[in-house]
């Protein structure tokens, strides 16, 4: 992510007809082939440009750090915390509000160097530590806290069951901490979705991203699109549209071209 999102320089098909290509970035002419690409492919066929970013350190990946998978899974994992910390819908550390802030920086930077278009449309997790890495990532790249106003989805959450990290809270509580959030239609006050004696499997989770997925791509006409989530629900959604293994540190973004051929 430091350089570029590791775009490659290459020509594209839409350089000729794109003016005065030579002095444009990478990242616009990037994005003028995108467009392209959307201009050609007739209404079959849609392209859009995802912003996986995954949230900074929350205290339950301190928690497993400290105790370990095996112990956290069997037992930690169950519980809202261990007396000294709570990690139930965990929080973000002072780590992972700095890996938030790092990743700011970087927009700024390929906003100021590159020319790179802010995301169209922002979608983040109803977790907390999403909503907050969503916030310290994005809200001061606008001019009024009021202008950046996220979609709180409630299928973006991480792997669902039994760890009380990934509980969430209730939607008055959301709204108390994050006023200028939009919940999508249909969101409930309690989470309806979590159960503390069944752990989703990875093909639920599979199951659970491509509806999300269907759902972006047939509802949300913008090309570039922000979502913020969790290592679980990116590998699952990098599956699910056949992308290449890849796994995200706290505090980091894949940007991942994605086509979707429709009926």
């Amino acid at each position: 992510m430091d350089e570029n999102f590791g775009l490659k320089a290459r020509p594209y098909l839409a350089d000729p007809s794109f003016y005065n290509a030579s002095e444009k970035t990478q990242w616009q002419r990037f994005e003028r082939e995108i467009e392209r690409m959307n201009e050609e492919s007739g209404h079959s066929t849609i392209y859009k440009v995802l912003y996986m970013g995954r949230h900074g350190q929350g205290t339950h990946n301190v928690g497993q750090g400290f105790y370990g998978f095996p112990e956290w899974k069997d037992h930690w994992a169950k519980l809202d915390g261990n007396g000294t910390i709570t990690w139930a819908d965990a929080h973000l550390t002072d780590l992972g509000a700095a890996q938030a802030l790092r990743v700011n920086r970087f927009w700024k930077r390929e906003v100021a160097q590159q020319h790179i278009s802010l995301p169209q449309t922002y979608y983040t997790s109803p977790l907390h530590r999403c909503l907050e890495t969503a916030k310290l990532t994005f809200s001061s790249l606008y001019p009024s806290r009021q202008a950046f106003t996220p979609t709180i989805k409630e299928l973006l959450r991480e792997t669902l069951g039994v760890h009380t990290c990934d509980r969430r809270s209730n939607r008055t509580s959301i709204h108390k901490d994050f006023p200028y959030y939009v919940f999508e239609p249909g969101f409930s006050e309690e989470d309806e979705m979590w159960d503390a004696n069944v752990r989703e499997t990875d093909s639920e989770t599979d199951e659970r991203m491509k509806t999300l997925l269907d759902d972006i791509f047939t509802s949300d006409k913008n090309t570039f699109i922000s979502l913020t989530s969790h290592s679980g629900a990116i590998s699952s959604m990098l599956r699910v549209v056949g992308h290449r293994e890849f796994q995200l540190v706290t505090g980091s973004v894949i940007p991942v071209v994605v086509r979707a051929d429709f009926d």
